[in-house]
């Protein structure tokens, strides 16, 4: 990209060149320009966190989560948005295993987005608790980041279980975003991320999904 640039400046500045070429090529170097300056994005939604969280702030889950993710990537460039959760027991509840599915899927069809799926186990007592999917987001937060696919990382999560990852990826030279919520701030992420989003009722309003 960078040879074609100083390509299109040598012909800019050739005398040969009519005046109408040199426009053209002078609107297409500025595009180029505004091309490498945007950073490569990659966004990690903690899934059941954030649906947590978005029942004790605002009592509902609906969310858009391609407008979600376009709010959250602005201007930069999104290369990817995983979404880490895990698939309920058939067994237990027919309907509420069909109706994840379905969200699932509806989730792979939005651009750049990617579910990864952990495993439920149960406990004493019949509670069930999530296995291997804060352990995937963390590496792949940490292996992203010695990649290089991401210039910055956006982290959709309230769990300071993060933070190592975090840091890691900050060793490598990549900002770290934390996306929270008014009720549900993290102090820790807070504390270690370079930035944080706090999502308030009226953008959340703005995302919400519309039936």
């Amino acid at each position: 990209m960078f040879i074609n640039v100083f390509e299109d400046v040598l012909v800019i500045l050739s005398p040969c060149c009519c005046a109408s070429n040199g426009r053209i090529l002078f609107i297409r170097l500025l595009q180029q320009i505004e091309v490498m300056k945007k950073s490569k994005v990659a966004i990690f939604i903690d899934g059941s966190n954030l649906y947590h969280d978005l029942r004790k702030n605002f009592g509902n889950a609906g969310l858009d989560f391609g407008k979600f993710a376009q709010f959250l990537g602005g201007k930069d460039k999104i290369v990817v948005v995983y979404y880490y959760s895990a698939p309920l027991n058939q067994n237990d509840d027919p309907e509420a295993y069909k109706s994840q599915q379905k969200f699932f899927s509806a989730l792979d069809k939005i651009s750049h987005f990617q579910v990864k799926l952990g495993r439920l186990e149960k406990r004493q007592g019949g509670q069930t608790v999530e296995k291997g999917v804060d352990v995937r987001m963390a590496v792949d937060i940490v292996t992203h980041a010695y990649s290089n696919i991401y210039d910055k990382a956006i982290i959709v999560s309230g769990d300071s279980d993060f933070v190592p990852a975090i840091m890691a990826a900050q060793d490598f030279g990549k900002k770290v975003t934390n996306v929270c919520f008014p009720k549900t701030k993290s102090y820790h992420l807070n504390q270690v991320c370079d930035e944080t989003i706090t999502i308030e009722e009226t953008e959340f309003k703005n995302m919400k999904w519309k039936h």
